[in-house]
């Protein structure tokens, strides 16, 4: 990857990572390591790919992301803060009675969330319908969604999947967030989701397999998939769970755990931020 071309986006998903991590500590409670793996490709669409306005979230014919994997809500409400949806200081009301900033996210509630996610796998599953509704009337806004590796899981996925290639939805991405770690561990060891790629091929899908945390394999993706036609599209990206922190890294137990100020403080640190 240039550094340099890419330069700007890495700096946003820094950025978008210092906030999840203080959200997260002043919630004390929360999923940092998901949040945290998916902050490069949710930059990447917020911030390049989705056609939004955030002067006008509704706006008629516009791009669509889902976030299937709803408890990673920090790095949704993050980004939608950087991009302008609401101010970056509502942030640290995350959880706290009151707040329209729960624990997944409320369309009711939230400008620029399109669903309110947390039961695995049925973001997905509205999001095939989102894309056939924007077929049947001839809309030009295309439908993205953001599943977790562990999601896979569900057998809603598959559902979903197979009416997705059945119907030819173009107009759908799904990105799958394949850190290799769900709550209770290794994918693997709970469930194995692999083959992954092989899996979204047999439903009738074109798979790109991608390093998640790279922008030049991230956007060629998209440029890819905007190309696509007559199937869906999923990009599998390969991300580490708590990617930016140290002690975060590849370790399962930072699923849904908040950190402390100390190690909060620690975190920020590395992620170039300033407490």
């Amino acid at each position: 990857m240039e550094t340099k071309q890419y330069q700007q986006y890495e700096e946003i998903a820094s950025r978008i990572r210092v906030d999840i991590v203080k959200a997260v500590h002043s919630a004390g409670s929360g999923h940092p390591g998901g949040s945290l793996s998916a902050a490069d490709i949710v930059t990447a669409l917020y911030f390049k790919e989705m056609n939004i306005d955030p002067k006008n979230p509704k706006m008629e014919g516009r791009d669509k992301f889902v976030l299937s994997k709803g408890h990673g809500a920090p790095v949704q409400y993050a980004a939608l803060a950087e991009r302008g949806y609401f101010p970056k200081e509502e942030l640290l009301t995350l959880r706290k009675m009151g707040s329209r900033l729960q624990g997944h996210p409320n369309r009711d509630k939230v400008p620029g969330i399109e669903m309110s996610t947390g039961s695995l796998s049925q973001g997905f599953s509205v999001c095939v319908g989102m894309a056939l509704a924007n077929k049947m009337d001839k809309k030009a806004g295309r439908i993205y969604t953001l599943l977790g590796d562990g999601e896979l899981q569900e057998g809603l996925v598959w559902e979903a999947a197979m009416a997705a290639g059945h119907y030819h939805l173009d107009n759908l991405c799904a990105i799958v967030d394949w850190n290799g770690l769900q709550i209770d561990g290794n994918n693997d060891d709970v469930m194995t989701v692999k083959p992954i790629d092989e899996k979204f091929k047999a439903f009738g899908f074109h798979v790109i397999v991608i390093d998640g945390h790279d922008f030049g394999q991230i956007f060629e993706a998209f440029d890819q998939a905007r190309a696509c036609k007559g199937k869906p599209t999923a990009i599998i990206a390969k991300t580490h769970k708590g990617h930016g922190v140290s002690f975060m890294e590849d370790n399962a137990g930072w699923h849904g755990k908040a950190p402390s100020e100390e190690q909060a403080k620690q975190a920020v640190t590395q992620l170039g931020g300033a407490w």
